[in-house]
C-alpha cells in the first residue's frame, strides 16, 4: 500500500526563478510532482500550496497555518514534507517544533540553495532525500533534511549562505543520514507515549537584544513597556554588562514576576551559556529572574518563548519549567 505525503509548498529558492530584479519564487506546489516521478509506485505526493514567498517575509502567521493546515490533514496522510526558503528555515523548523509536539509522523522541511530549475543545484537531491525520510518507518516529528543531514527541528542553524552545505545541527548530533538512497540513523526516535498535541498561539511580544559593546541603558525602560520578554544575546558563555543589570534592577521593580521574562543566550554558536563561570555573569543571575538558554539555539529560543507566552500563563515557576522541558531534542536534560 502506497503512503501518503502532503507535499506543503511555501515559496524559496528551491521554486524560484531570475525575475531579472533577482530571484523570485514562481513555481506552484504542482510543478513538483514533475521531479519527483521516480517516487509514484512508493507514495503517493498530494500538491498544498501554501503561499510563494522569499523566506525572509516568513512570519508568526505563516507559521500557525501550516501547523493548522497539518492538524486538518494530519489523520490522512503518513507525512508532511514542507519545501521552504532557506534563510528562515530554522525558525520555521523551531516553531512547528513547538506547534506540533509529540508527533508520530514525521513533518520534514527541506529547501535548496539553487532553484529547481537550475541545471546544476542541490534541489532534486534534496527533495528526494527529504521524501526517503518521510517514506521511513522510523521517522516522527519535526525534522530538516538538508545535503544528506537529518537535524532536529530544535538544532538547525544555516551556518552557510551559499554552500550546498548549509544547515548544521548545533551543540547536538545529526539525527541520521541519508546515503546512496538509504536512511541511516544514528539517533533511534523514541515512540511518542502521548497522543500528538496541536496548539494554536504564539505571542510576538518577544525581544532579541543583540548586545554591543558600550551600548546604552536608555533603551532599556521602552523595551520592557514594549515587550514581555527580552532575550539577550550576550557576550561569550553569557554576561550583563554592569550599567544595563543595574538598569534592569531599577525597572523590574515595576512588574510582576510572570509579566516579563529576561533569558540570557550568548553570541557563540556553539558550545552554549554558561551565566555562573564569570561575575558579570553570575551577577545578573543572583539579582534577576533570568532564565539561562544553555545549549538551545536561539531560532529554537525565540520560536519556544513565542509559544510559552502564548499559552498565557500566569504561574512564573510553569514558565519556567516549560522553558526547561525538553521538546525535540531542544535542551539536554539539566543536572
Amino acid at each position: 500500500m502506497r503512503k501518503k505525503i502532503l507535499l506543503l509548498t511555501t515559496g524559496g529558492t528551491i521554486a524560484s526563478k531570475d525575475s531579472g530584479s533577482g530571484l523570485a519564487p514562481v513555481l506552484s506546489s504542482q510543478d513538483f510532482l514533475q521531479y519527483v516521478k521516480e517516487f509514484e509506485k512508493v507514495c503517493e505526493l498530494i500538491p498544498y500550496e501554501v503561499c510563494s514567498i522569499d523566506s525572509t517575509n516568513m512570519d508568526v502567521e505563516h507559521w500557525l497555518l501550516l501547523a493548522r493546515i497539518i492538524q486538518q490533514n494530519y489523520d490522512g496522510y503518513d507525512a508532511f514534507l514542507v519545501c521552504h526558503g532557506t534563510d528562515t528555515m530554522a525558525y520555521t523548523a523551531a516553531a512547528l517544533s513547538y506547534l506540533i509536539q509529540n508527533s508520530a509522523k514525521p513533518i520534514v522541511l527541506t529547501g535548496a540553495q539553487k532553484s529547481i530549475l537550475s541545471e546544476i543545484t542541490d534541489a532534486r537531491k534534496n527533495l528526494h532525500d527529504s521524501i526517503r525520510c518521510a517514506l521511513d518507518k522510523r521517522s516522527r516529528d519535526v525534522r530538516v533534511v538538508f545535503d544528506g543531514k537529518i537535524i532536529a527541528g530544535t538544532r538547525a542553524k544555516k551556518t552557510s549562505t551559499f554552500s550546498y552545505d548549509a544547515f548544521s545541527s548545533i551543540n547536538f548530533p545529526v539525527i541520521g543520514k541519508v546515503q546512496n538512497d538509504m536512511v541511516l540513523y544514528y539517533i533511534e526516535e523514541t515512540i511518542h507515549p502521548k497522543e500528538v498535541t496541536f496548539y494554536h498561539q504564539m505571542d510576538r511580544d518577544v525581544f532579541l537584544w543583540k548586545l554591543t559593546p558600550g551600548v546604552s541603558a536608555k533603551i532599556v525602560p521602552y523595551i520592557l513597556q514594549e515587550y514581555d520578554c527580552i532575550i539577550m544575546e550576550g557576550f561569550g558563555v553569557g554576561g550583563l554588562p554592569d550599567h544595563l543589570r543595574k538598569a534592569f534592577l531599577t525597572e523590574m521593580k515595576q512588574y510582576k514576576p510572570h509579566e516579563k521574562l529576561l533569558v540570557m543566550t550568548t553570541q557563540v554558536t556553539y558550545e552554549g551559556s554558561s551565566m555562573d563561570t564569570y561575575v558579570v555573569g553570575k551577577a545578573a543571575k543572583d539579582e534577576l529572574p533570568f532564565l539561562e538558554t544553555y545549549d538551545m539555539t536561539l531560532e529554537a529560543v525565540y520560536a519556544k518563548l513565542m509559544w510559552i507566552l502564548g499559552l498565557h500563563i500566569t504561574d512564573r515557576q510553569e514558565m519556567e519549567r516549560l522553558f526547561y522541558q525538553k521538546v525535540n531534542y531542544d535542551i539536554m536534560p539539566l543536572s
